[in-house]
């Protein structure tokens, strides 16, 4: 007999609830990047959200490019027919792509009108809400790039008036920086906190292409020689008073190389300029044994890393057991979802995101077993 598992754990959770012991279920947000054409090869029905990026700013409105991505985001939302729970989601911005930003949502009229394009693109798409990845409101960003301490409160009013002007179906999320500067500066949390569905920690870029210090880009936990990492955000956050609920943690589909690194504590907390980005689906080629590449864990940090000594290259990254490690986190803190850059950068199968839904599974079923 053929079993549907995927229907198979949807009837044991529907029991589990019936109960009147329910088990939350965290989201599963993951932002995409990609081809129209690539996404059915995805496995995106383990998915709970996925976030269209990018649009961006065209005067004071939300501006999809070109008519790929306009067939990106119609793709999108015929996924729902197949798994209805998905939620559709717009995001604004992007590493570099939110240079106006600051101007625009300083204004009540850039802020309005924007509002409205919003609304007007959420019903012509039939999407379910914005997220918005403003990098990063009230600090430096991109060279060059304006900021001001004000766009802190602007951010605020912003996040006022789309929920005050949108459908109370239509959900709005932002990208959150996972670093201490951006958590302590950027955001007015306790006004913001209550009108999001969620909160979108990159706890990953912890350490940057602008650093020259190595380190973990996306830990788990801090070490003496790094504060920055997933659970310093995480319980900074709680500490404030942000619901556990809001929270999705941040999971790097894509590793950091690092150049010019010495062969001291194998490249990890050494000086280092930045190389390049792999995406996941190229990692097991490009940093391969052969290749010189020596894989290393770090106990403390729940994190992997590498360190060719011939090129001396260090790499920092996520992997199949510290992506597994930060689900069981997110379920253990009762935390509102993972959530991960970017789709197209996993494989076609056996990707992270499967070790995301697996570890999700696993402990649903084991904390069913102890009720």
């Amino acid at each position: 007999m053929r079993i549907n598992f995927h229907r198979f754990f949807i009837f044991i959770a529907l029991c589990i609830f019936s109960t009147g012991s329910a088990i939350a279920q965290p989201a599963v947000i993951g932002y995409y990047a990609g081809r129209s054409t690539a996404l059915d090869s995805f496995a995106t029905g383990k998915l709970t959200h996925i976030l269209f990026s990018f649009c961006h700013l065209n005067g004071n409105r939300l501006f999809v490019n070109n008519a790929k991505d306009t067939a990106t985001i119609r793709h999108m939302v015929e996924l729902k027919n197949k798994n209805p729970r998905l939620k559709v989601i717009l995001s604004l911005g992007g590493w570099g792509g939110c240079r106006t930003c600051p101007l625009v949502f300083a204004t009540r009229k850039g802020r309005n009108e924007f509002v409205s394009s919003v609304k007007e693109l959420t019903d012509y798409f039939h999407t379910d809400g914005i997220d918005l990845d403003w990098e990063y409101p009230a600090l430096t960003n991109v060279p060059g790039y304006p900021y001001s301490p004000e766009d802190k409160d602007h951010f605020t009013l912003l996040i006022k008036r789309l929920r005050k002007k949108l459908d109370k179906t239509s959900e709005i999320s932002f990208a959150a920086g996972g670093f201490t500067k951006y958590l302590t500066t950027s955001i007015d949390w306790k006004k913001v906190t209550p009108r999001v569905n969620y909160i979108n920690l990159m706890t990953y870029d912890l350490v940057s292409g602008y650093d020259t210090i190595s380190g973990h880009h996306t830990p788990l936990y801090s070490t003496p020689q790094q504060v920055e990492s997933t659970d310093h955000a995480v319980r900074y956050l709680q500490s404030i008073g942000v619901p556990a609920s809001k929270l999705a943690i941040g999971v790097a589909f894509y590793a950091r190389i690092f150049e010019n690194v010495d062969s001291v504590n194998d490249g990890l907390y050494r000086p280092c300029r930045f190389k390049r980005g792999v995406p996941y689906h190229d990692q097991a080629t490009v940093l391969s044994k052969d290749s010189g590449y020596v894989f290393h864990w770090d106990p403390v940090a729940q994190a992997p890393y590498m360190y060719n000594a011939r090129q001396k290259l260090f790499v920092t990254f996520d992997d199949t057991l510290s992506v597994r490690l930060k689900t069981r986190y997110a379920m253990d803190q009762h935390l509102g979802g993972i959530m991960f850059w970017q789709l197209p950068e996993d494989t076609f199968t056996d990707g992270l995101l499967d070790v995301i839904d697996n570890t999700k599974k696993e402990w649903i079923t084991t904390a069913a077993k102890k009720q």
